[in-house]
């Protein structure tokens, strides 16, 4: 029997506006964050903020001009939410330090491994 989500993570499994603003709304403090492989979240929508434990193996930085403001980077992350193990996926402008991010369900071997990655 397949365990049912709550309501809330049903709700942030639907793309919304996201944005990274603690400690502070700025691409360098969402960098030093990033170096630390834990990012805050915010669900503007919700008011839901959530802490991920980012998986390198699915984030991109690539497009990331930290220095400078610019580009965006793709955030992929685990938590435990109203005791449902999820992932979050978030798309973030790095000039505005906003953007669009969802959440999706995954299973208890993925969250396992997902987590694992930080201890590398």
């Amino acid at each position: 029997m397949e365990k049912e989500l709550n309501e809330l993570v049903i709700r942030l499994t639907k793309e919304q506006d996201v944005e990274c603003a603690r400690p502070e709304k700025t691409a360098a403090a969402l960098k030093e964050c990033i170096d630390r492989d834990y990012v805050h979240v915010m669900y503007k929508n919700t008011g839901t903020e959530i802490g991920i434990q980012l998986d390198r193996r699915f984030c991109n930085f690539e497009e990331a001009d930290f220095e400078n403001a610019k580009g965006k980077v793709h955030l992929v992350g685990g938590l435990t939410l109203n005791y449902d193990k999820v992932k979050c996926i978030a798309e973030v402008d790095l000039t505005t330090c906003e953007g669009k991010g969802y959440l999706e369900s995954v299973s208890d071997e993925d969250y396992k491994e997902m987590m694992a990655q930080s201890d590398k």
